[in-house]
């Protein structure tokens, strides 16, 4: 019973979301839709596999706002089970609007 409601318990902190968000100014965190998401595989716990954003081409010439890197509850799913041999991570890029500028 014990060593169940552990196991439980340990499948449940691994399956957190987890990010890191890069803001080009001081404002807070933007929460609205992404201008660009995409998931990326990588591999080994991450140690395998590498990839480049092209966030001017994403934006074509308006100014980032925000960038992030995030692992959503379908990331972990897929760490967990694979026991880390697959781990995608996702990344999305917020781009200048006609909003922010007024």
């Amino acid at each position: 019973m014990i060593r169940s409601f552990l196991i439980l318990t340990i499948i449940f902190f691994m399956l957190g979301c987890s990010s890191v968000t890069l803001r080009t100014d001081t404002q807070a965190k933007n929460h609205k839709a992404a201008t660009f998401q995409k998931s990326y595989v990588y591999w080994w716990w991450g140690f395998k596999g590498e990839h480049d954003i092209n966030v001017r081409e994403i934006c074509q010439g308006k100014a980032v706002k925000q960038m992030q890197a995030i692992n959503t509850f379908t990331d972990s799913l897929s760490i967990i089970f694979t026991l880390g041999i697959y781990a995608p991570r996702t990344a999305r890029v917020w781009c200048e609007t006609q909003e922010d500028k007024s």
